[in-house]
């Protein structure tokens, strides 16, 4: 046995074992392939979760606005066998220039700060009054104060019809006037705002009970220890933690309240007398269904939308900033 002697190894042997070593060059090529299936493996089932619900996105609510935008560059009275003629912009410029956008427009704006009692005042005062019903009593509140938007709104509208007739309605009755509630100028619209808030309050004094829940009583406690009185714990405690809850109410009666009262329109109304009751939707209606000019109706639609998602996008920086979470 030789001890502490050098060996010289000979360069090819070197490169015959250096060769041994290494891993094949195919394989070196195919192992980051492998990682990255492996990590798409790993990721993919929340995605694959999330497919059915964005596939039916895509298909029922993406696909048709592209093919409105499209459609709104085009002249068409929905005829399958009569083609459709381009004309540019000559859409958009006629519904500028027509006063009914100006006034469907303004009915509109009429028609959400209207609601707005529906949908956030009453809503907090009669959550807040209630907050303390227990048991099955509780059960029985919420039944109640939801049943209305559990009615179809056109089984609905035939229940209002009749109590607003003019001659044996009850509410004249019980009022003592002949009013012509939804025949006149000055009360239509008014009495289509007043069976949408109806409809839609019992749902708003649900979200506000599930936004009162989801407060940490702690905060009221600590606040009485340090003297503060019923009002001003509602005031200064929780209303302030209840603003993300109101601000989601906010949004959608701005942006869908005309969208409630569309039905009773219809129903009721057809957007009269004289137009008092014609909102932005049921003119994009009246263009598309009644006139049968599917390219302004298009137009219509497009600039409907972009305005709602300017409102929306704007309402939502705007409670971003202002409201006050429960960490």
């Amino acid at each position: 046995m030789v001890t502490g002697a050098f060996v010289e190894v000979p360069p090819a042997a070197q490169a015959a074992g250096g060769a041994a070593d290494a891993p094949p060059a195919g394989a070196r090529s195919r192992a980051p392939w492998r990682a990255l299936w492996r990590r798409a493996v790993r990721l993919a089932p929340p995605y694959l979760f999330l497919a059915p619900a964005l596939v039916l996105l895509v298909v029922w609510t993406y696909r048709p606005l592209a093919q409105t935008f499209y459609l709104s560059f085009f002249s068409w009275n929905l005829v399958p066998d009569v083609p459709m003629v381009p004309v540019g912009t000559a859409n958009y410029e006629r519904l500028l220039t027509t006063p009914d956008l100006a006034d469907s427009v303004g009915l509109t704006f009429v028609v959400i700060v209207a609601m707005l009692p529906f949908t956030l005042v009453l809503p907090v005062v009669v959550a807040l009054l209630t907050r303390r019903v227990r048991g099955r009593a509780a059960a029985a509140y919420r039944a109640l104060i939801f049943a209305p938007m559990l009615v179809a709104p056109v089984a609905g509208a035939a229940v209002w019809q009749w109590l607003l007739d003019p001659s044996a309605g009850i509410v004249n009755t019980l009022l003592g006037t002949g009013t012509n509630w939804l025949n006149s100028v000055d009360t239509s619209l008014w009495a289509i705002i007043a069976i949408t808030g109806w409809h839609v309050a019992g749902f708003a004094v649900l979200v506000v009970s599930a936004g009162l829940t989801g407060i940490n009583p702690d905060y009221a406690a600590a606040a009485q220890v340090d003297g503060a009185s019923r009002g001003q714990i509602t005031r200064w405690v929780t209303l302030p933690l209840l603003s993300p809850t109101l601000a989601f109410l906010l949004l959608m009666t701005v942006l869908l309240s005309a969208q409630w009262t569309f039905p009773l329109i219809d129903t009721l109304t057809q957007g009269g007398p004289v137009g008092s009751t014609t909102t932005v939707y049921y003119l994009l209606w009246e263009y598309g269904f009644r006139s049968h000019d599917a390219g302004l109706a298009a137009a219509a639609g497009v600039l409907f939308f972009a305005g709602f998602m300017l409102v929306a996008s704007l309402l939502a920086r705007i409670s971003d900033r202002l409201s006050r979470y429960d960490d």
